[in-house]
């Protein structure tokens, strides 16, 4: 399952992305966000939906089935915890939500997270060898780590309602810091997108056939 982060008409519906939903560890937290931008007016809901589609691509290019949590990028939400529980309905063997950050000017690179502390034995396991995976297909399709944020580009948190809810194996991939000039450059053009789609689709594939 790929989950492409936010959605384009969230921003017109506060009363709905800012509803209390469960967080996953006994606590609330809002439906959704808005998600950031480059400076140049590049968002990230349009970024995500456009390397889902892309990574959707090639995953059915190997055979394998895809599902998207939004079916485009006009509606508001799904809430985080809707988004968990596709996943999980689905049975789905791997589940990836695709973001960009919006972090310190000077910071770059890429970061994917993980539920930590775990909350089931998925998420000890196999999230944790799904986001080493995911990191290794990103740095050899030449992408580099997270410069500000994490450790060699993996960044556990307690704080992702998704991937706590998530009893499959589950990561987030933060692909650029999209406030970086360089990151938003390549997140802005499509050769970029392009290899952002490429590697994470290799890292599911790797997954996937590691077992």
């Amino acid at each position: 399952m790929l989950d492409p982060g936010h959605n384009g008409a969230s921003a017109a519906s506060p009363e709905i992305i800012n509803a209390q939903v469960p967080n996953g560890r006994g606590g609330t937290k809002p439906c959704n966000t808005t998600g950031t931008s480059t400076d140049a007016g590049y968002p990230e809901h349009a970024l995500t939906w456009a390397l889902a589609q892309h990574v959707q691509v090639l995953l059915a290019q190997q055979g394998a089935t895809v599902i998207l949590t939004r079916p485009d990028d006009a509606g508001v939400g799904p809430c985080v915890d809707q988004r968990a529980a596709t996943g999980n309905t689905a049975n789905a063997d791997a589940v990836v939500s695709i973001h960009g950050d919006g972090g310190p000017v000077g910071g770059q690179g890429f970061h994917v997270a993980y539920s930590d502390p775990p909350l089931n034995l998925t998420q000890s396991g196999p999230s944790v060898r799904l986001a080493d995976v995911m990191r290794d297909a990103l740095v050899r399709a030449h992408f580099t780590p997270s410069t500000y944020v994490g450790v060699s580009g993996l960044n556990p948190r307690e704080d992702l309602a998704g991937l706590n809810l998530s009893t499959r194996p589950a990561v987030l991939v933060e692909c650029a810091n999209m406030r970086n000039p360089s990151d938003a450059a390549a997140v802005s053009s499509n050769t970029g997108r392009s290899g952002y789609a490429q590697g994470i689709a290799d890292g599911i594939e790797d997954f996937l056939a590691t077992g």
